[in-house]
């Protein structure tokens, strides 16, 4: 009588069961307040976040 061998009791993988939470969303007239450019603190650098005249965002450090 011969005895098999136990099946393999490989690991899984890991899979995700849910959906990264998806990020707050601010409306860019939240940010600016009306006005046309603002100073960003982050991390003790300064940023500048400035609207075009064609309505369009940059952020320069």
């Amino acid at each position: 009588m011969t005895q098999s061998a136990p099946p393999s009791q490989a690991p899984q993988p890991a899979t995700q069961s849910a959906a990264a939470p998806t990020p707050p969303a601010l409306d860019s007239s939240q940010l600016l307040g009306g006005r046309k450019q603002v100073a960003i603190n982050h991390g003790g650098e300064m940023y500048s976040l400035r609207l075009t005249r064609n309505g369009k965002l940059i952020l320069t450090k």
